[in-house]
């Protein structure tokens, strides 16, 4: 009596004729789902944003609340517009960018110093640390009446407190970057020889970049909040003074249009510093 010889499923490999055909029909369809995963970190995000954008909609729309409130998303749209056209956010903005871009400069670079001295020298951080501490826990509306008397309201005033929000986040994270650099790395260097300056640029700020930059970015973020509320209480110009004169003339569509441009324009400067933060980090890994 003859035996049938029978292969087991997949024996001859998923190509062979009628092998692996019922599997792939019962799968579901993967292109989809690769598209999701692969576009799901992009959307996600904007699924708040579009939420509130519709219930503000909405509510402008069924009269929920009044538009001398809250305007329409359109009359919002309609005045943004209009005031780029214009000039005049343009012209704000810019005077914004000024301010906020020399303020963080002084500040961020009065913090590298500070920030790489306490990391360096411990006997110069118990002296300086106690009083720099106290300083940093005064926010920027606490020295804001004190230095209105003594510099007035001029542009002094601004780049002041702004220079002192960018200042504390650089200097606490460039001590922490450098006190935190593995003492193998200057174990290491020691042993071959390299000068205190080779010693600095070669191993220590190397090792230390993620860390300051990640200073960096959290004081040019200070700086930027400094400035809308220093713009808000003490300014003519910028963004600020836009969002107090649309109030004080309840043109709420204008508040509501600069606030839409504050907001935007400080989410694009941290997405854009996150972006090299990350491209520090791979450099740190391949180099170390």
């Amino acid at each position: 009596m003859s035996q049938t010889l029978r292969l087991p499923d997949g024996a001859l490999g998923p190509d062979a004729p009628g092998q692996g055909v019922s599997a792939r029909a019962d799968q579901p369809d993967a292109w989809p789902n690769r598209a999701w995963r692969a576009l799901r970190p992009w959307l996600l995000p904007w699924a708040v944003p579009l939420l509130l954008l519709l219930l503000w909609w909405v509510s402008a729309r069924q009269g929920w609340i009044a538009p001398q409130v809250l305007p329409s998303p359109e009359d919002v749209g309609a005045t943004l517009v209009e005031l780029v056209r214009s000039g005049e956010m343009a012209d704000n903005l810019w005077i914004s960018a000024q301010r906020v871009l020399f303020g963080f400069g002084v500040g961020a670079g009065a913090g590298l110093l500070l920030g790489v001295g306490m990391g360096l020298s411990p006997r110069f951080k118990d002296y300086v640390y106690p009083l720099f501490k106290a300083f940093s826990q005064v926010p920027v509306l606490g020295w804001l009446p004190l230095l209105m008397l003594l510099v007035g309201i001029d542009e002094a005033l601004k780049i002041i407190l702004i220079s002192k929000a960018a200042l504390v986040p650089v200097a606490l994270n460039t001590a922490k970057g450098i006190e935190n650099v593995p003492n193998r790395y200057v174990e290491v260097a020691r042993v071959f020889g390299f000068t205190r300056w080779q010693l600095l640029s070669r191993v220590v700020f190397p090792s230390a970049a993620a860390p300051i930059w990640n200073g960096i970015r959290y004081g040019l973020t200070h700086a930027w909040l400094a400035l809308v509320v220093v713009e808000l209480l003490a300014s003519s110009e910028g963004l600020g003074f836009m969002i107090v004169y649309g109030r004080q003339l309840f043109q709420l569509d204008v508040v509501m249009a600069a606030v839409i441009v504050v907001g935007a324009v400080g989410f694009a400067l941290d997405k854009v510093l996150a972006l090299i933060e990350l491209r520090l980090l791979r450099w740190r890994r391949a180099g170390f």
